[in-house]
């Protein structure tokens, strides 16, 4: 690719597929620039270092975490599309459940917009600012949880491999005394087939955001947040 043609969208898309397919110590300007045909020198013109480069891929990434809103839709299902919005986009990008512990998120600007949108919601909940942003910390920490610890066999194994991995899981929980596991044991069972994700992720979410509408539930949201807050 030749250098004036190289944009700060082509990088950083190149960067997550990297990533993605490798693991976050495989994105470094030199191998970027390898990638992409260039010297390094043509890297460094849209970012200085790392640390920038993985601000600017969080930045893309979390752009999608706050969505076209319904203005009809009440708070929690606003809050809602946006947790599902971000799951989404991170089981696209596991990767990226390793960058943000580790990034300065109050310098990507999405990350911004999108705390700014859910203290604004959480306001219309009965929220305090400061209980919205921990609710809102404890949401990212949590969706970066669930991505993070997706069931299933490592992405790596092929699918006889996973066949195996799945059953060396069900003896090792079987194997277990069932007079003080009985549960553990019975549970073995389930690594008999597949898990079902999307139920997983389903649960998770309902599980992260069913507390936050039982305390709201017990509050008086402010009659001076407007209803349209984003």
């Amino acid at each position: 690719m030749a250098p004036e043609k190289l944009t700060r969208l082509t990088v950083i898309e190149k960067a997550l597929e990297l990533a993605d397919a490798e693991g976050l110590e495989a994105v470094t300007i030199r191998r970027l620039a390898h990638e992409l045909g260039v010297s390094p020198m043509a890297l460094y013109w849209h970012f200085k270092n790392k640390e920038l480069l993985l601000h600017g891929v969080a930045d893309h990434v979390l752009a999608e975490v706050t969505p076209a809103f319904d203005p009809g839709a009440s708070w929690s299902a606003r809050l809602r599309a946006m947790v599902e919005a971000l799951v989404r986009v991170l089981r696209r990008h596991p990767s990226m459940v390793g960058v943000f512990p580790g990034i300065d998120k109050e310098h990507v600007s999405s990350f911004t917009v999108a705390t700014e949108t859910a203290l604004g919601l959480l306001a219309q909940a009965g929220f305090t600012l400061e209980e919205g942003y921990l609710i809102s910390s404890h949401l990212l920490h949590g969706v970066l949880a669930l991505v993070g610890d997706e069931p299933g066999c490592p992405r790596s194994l092929t699918a006889s491999e996973a066949v195996e991995w799945r059953r060396q899981k069900r003896l090792s929980l079987e194997s277990l005394p069932s007079d003080r596991y009985p549960h553990m044991v019975a549970f073995g069972k389930s690594f008999e087939a597949e898990p079902d994700v999307e139920h997983y992720y389903a649960f998770g979410v309902d599980l992260l955001l069913s507390g936050i509408e039982a305390m709201a539930a017990q509050r008086t949201p402010s009659a001076a947040t407007p209803s349209n807050t984003r």
